[in-house]
């Protein structure tokens, strides 16, 4: 009996707090009251605040509308070749002894991804550095580094007379099976 009202006593609320030893036949409710502490209630959420919406927003992530495919596009000229009309292009050239990509943004002029038989991780695991199999591996590399930047889709629009080339259907093959769309989304 003695143990049983031990245990009522120091239990409240969910909570067990000891009690100072006291001999078991003068414990009382007294010492429950003296044990046990409630802490302060915690306001309750409003519903409201969760679904306040902030009226100065700003956007942190610059390509969010170029994802969504509000971001307007430069139009150029129509004489010019290659149209402007992209947020990404991808260029493929092949010389006589190298092979290189590379990914423009239509805001500024230099690269922003690269991949080329001259960088020495690729050069190292291909016998030649212009055949077809060194194509398909520039294509594998900037796959991975567009996946690695967030870029999966962008335009290529490979020069009509050598579109047809092993060389070329080797690397948009290795772009495409790396998850990368070679067109972009008309916009909205």
């Amino acid at each position: 009996m003695a143990n049983s009202e031990i245990s009522r006593g120091v239990r409240l609320l969910g909570q067990i707090q000891r009690c100072r030893p006291f001999v078991a036949s003068k414990l009382t409710a007294n010492c429950s009251a003296r044990c046990v502490s409630q802490t302060a209630s915690q306001p309750e959420p409003r519903a409201d605040e969760n679904e306040a919406v902030n009226p100065t927003f700003v956007n942190r992530n610059p390509r969010n509308l170029e994802q969504m495919a509000l971001a307007v596009k430069d139009r150029g000229w129509k004489t010019t070749w290659p149209h402007r009309q992209y947020y990404h292009r991808l260029v493929f050239s092949r010389t006589q002894h190298h092979v290189t990509a590379q990914v423009f943004s239509s805001s500024s002029p230099a690269p922003v991804l690269t991949c080329s038989t001259k960088e020495w991780a690729v050069k190292k695991e291909l016998a030649s550095t212009n055949c077809v199999v060194a194509c398909q591996a520039v294509g594998e590399v900037l796959a991975y580094r567009c996946k690695q930047a967030g870029i999966t889709r962008m335009v290529y629009r490979a020069i009509p007379w050598t579109y047809r080339s092993d060389s070329v259907q080797s690397f948009r093959g290795a772009m495409k099976e790396g998850g990368i769309t070679l067109s972009e989304p008309r916009r909205k």
